[in-house]
């Protein structure tokens, strides 16, 4: 390999690992939008962080399915009786799994509450959260977010659960801190 072929192919990983990390941030920021958007009533803002079919499983009271029903849960009165009373969903940094145009994830949401007669906040549900997200013409989008409660019920935990696959290899130029090869080279 010729050093311009070393240059192309150290391009193409570089041009691959920042690909790899804009699609991460996307996700994240997608996930950062949900609380602000129910947190503030706008229901056709946190409608739209899903695809047109996407689903919201909010286990064990509410199945939505497409950005209508997502945005009715938003202005229905029991939403509506939340925010009245002071109240605050705060999702922690999914972690991310990207294969091609579609990505998975796991992470928790709390929500807290206010108590006027406390004078303070309270955690009052802490959740275990699948995700499964598409690459769309208008960016990343959720397919299906699993939101389950973290009350001892058989199943929800095991959402939180790490995949069964084994975890990538690093990088070789990050394990060794020399270029790596490309898989011809490797292959021999």
């Amino acid at each position: 390999m010729n050093d311009t072929d070393e240059l192309r192919a150290a391009v193409e990983r570089l041009a691959g690992k920042v690909r790899a990390l804009e699609d991460q941030v996307e996700i994240m920021q997608l996930v950062a939008q949900y609380g602000p958007a129910v947190d503030s009533g706008s229901g056709a803002a946190a409608a739209a962080l899903w695809t047109e079919d996407g689903v919201f499983d909010a286990v064990p009271h509410l199945k939505m399915r497409g950005r209508d029903d997502i945005a009715g849960m938003v202005y229905g009165a029991g939403h509506q009786s939340l925010l009245g009373g002071g109240c605050g969903h705060v999702l922690t940094v999914p972690h991310i799994v990207v294969d091609g145009d579609e990505a998975t994830g796991r992470s928790y949401a709390l929500q807290v509450r206010w108590d006027a007669d406390a004078g303070r906040y309270w955690v009052f549900r802490v959740s275990a959260n699948t995700w499964r997200w598409v690459r769309t013409p208008q960016g990343w989008r959720i397919t299906e977010r699993i939101n389950a409660p973290l009350d001892g019920t058989d199943g929800h935990r095991e959402l939180l659960a790490p995949s069964a696959e084994p975890a990538p290899e690093p990088a070789p130029e990050l394990a060794s801190g020399k270029p790596a090869r490309t898989a011809t080279e490797r292959r021999g």
